[in-house]
């Protein structure tokens, strides 16, 4: 019986029931559906970004590249934070869940055991080649091996950092994750690496090598240039970005021009990296907010480094929560030590990888964080940080902002009651 869509919502409920975490690692029933759909080798360029922390970054900035140089540009990440519309934008914009309707039912007719991220991906591809865009980004999901991405023929391989990571699944060191991410490298198309780790760079060059694929390694972004993301970190991003697009420039007919660089550069948005959010814009009235979705030590290290450098204002408080299977102990004392004096807020995050809020505090006061503080959900954490405002005639709410940090999944619940927040 082939499978049928009614409405988004319907669509919706069958993704809801595919279970989001559920992996089968082959690219078997990837290629069987794009061969039959003809999109095994898509009708526009395709370009694949790759690595462990600043992928969305990375893609994000070179769409906004492409789009300012005047290419209908589609752009492929994940995750979502509230809806997977997210997931699949063209020029900037959400794509319209009933237009995936026809071909995620086409991909299901052809094998039904597609897992969540392969169908939202083959979903991808056809709303890009139906809407024909001039080129499309797509940011892998987790590894590269056997990721969905991968599938795809692509024109090009762009590598963020690589790091520690997924490890239960990628292997257990730098350079067993390194050899997996490297399997992006599948044809003699060129490969764009930010800089890496000796382990991880050896790895891509010599995978590069095997295929005599031409391997750039990418600088970061000159300081003058002004981005849209924060941090000096996303200069490694943008840089490697703005490699890959001089680098793709003249295939896709395209004359590079420093005004509609500039432009790109600086228009790229993606929500919960460095991001601040206005007082306003979460309707209360003394809280103003810093969103970094920092899960891991190499995320981490990012935030630390924009707080030491004032890169962002420092926070008066941190909203914290974690899954159990990342490795935030680590991440949370590189955390602490950066701001020693300030409270603690630990949320319950939904889900069964979610780590228990009390562990975390434990945590903290091992770390010498005296003041921690518990919650049911996310808004009774916010609910005690209005209570403590007000109570505080001394408040500096406008100048620190509360700091959410530890997860995706956190800022998802954030996003949630916030939604707002997911745009410019």
């Amino acid at each position: 019986m082939s499978q049928t869509f009614s409405s988004a919502d319907d669509f919706l409920r069958y993704l809801d029931d595919l279970n989001f975490f559920h992996m089968d690692l082959s690219l078997g029933r990837m290629t069987q559906v794009l061969r039959a759909l003809h999109l095994e080798r898509p009708p526009y360029p395709v370009i694949q970004v790759v690595g462990t922390n600043g992928k969305g970054s990375t893609a994000t900035f070179l769409a906004a590249l492409l789009q300012a140089h005047g290419l209908r540009t589609g752009l492929y990440t994940s995750p979502h934070f509230v809806s997977p519309a997210e997931r699949i934008q063209i020029d900037g914009q959400w794509t319209n869940i009933d237009e995936w309707l026809e071909p995620a039912a086409r991909a299901l007719k052809i094998c039904r055991d597609l897992t969540y991220f392969e169908l939202l991906t083959v979903t991808a591809a056809a709303v890009f080649a139906k809407q024909k865009v001039d080129c499309a980004v797509l940011e892998a999901g987790l590894g590269a091996r056997y990721d969905a991405t991968t599938a795809l023929a692509c024109d090009c391989v762009v590598y963020a950092p690589i790091a520690l990571d997924h490890t239960r699944i990628l292997g257990p060191d730098l350079a067993s994750i390194a050899r997996e991410k490297a399997h992006a490298i599948r044809s003699a198309a060129p490969v764009i690496s930010a800089p890496q780790f000796p382990q991880a760079l050896h790895c891509l060059q010599e995978r590069a090598a095997a295929y005599k694929a031409p391997f750039m390694l990418a600088k970061p972004c000159p300081e003058h240039a002004r981005l849209g993301l924060r941090g000096s970190h996303q200069r490694i991003n943008a840089g490697t970005a703005l490699q890959a697009f001089r680098m793709l420039a003249p295939k896709l007919g395209l004359e590079p021009q420093e005004e509609r660089i500039a432009c790109g550069l600086a228009s790229a948005f993606l929500p919960g990296r460095l991001q601040l959010v206005k007082a306003s814009d979460t309707d209360r009235h003394r809280t103003c907010c810093l969103l970094d979705g920092a899960h891991n030590p190499h995320g981490m290290q990012s935030l630390v480094r924009a707080l030491n450098s004032r890169e962002v204002p420092m926070p008066r408080a941190v909203v914290y929560s974690c899954l159990s299977d990342k490795n935030w102990s680590t991440a949370l004392g590189m955390l602490v030590e950066s701001l020693p004096d300030i409270p603690f807020h630990i949320p319950q995050l939904p889900g069964e990888r979610a780590e228990q809020p009390a562990t975390i505090a434990r945590r903290l006061e091992a770390l010498g964080i005296a003041r921690t503080m518990t919650h049911a959900t996310l808004q009774d954490a916010f609910a005690a940080l209005e209570q403590e405002n007000a109570a505080s005639a001394t408040s500096s709410a406008a100048e620190h902002p509360v700091l959410v940090t530890g997860s995706l999944y956190l800022l998802a619940e954030f996003f949630a009651l916030w939604p707002r927040c997911l745009h410019p």
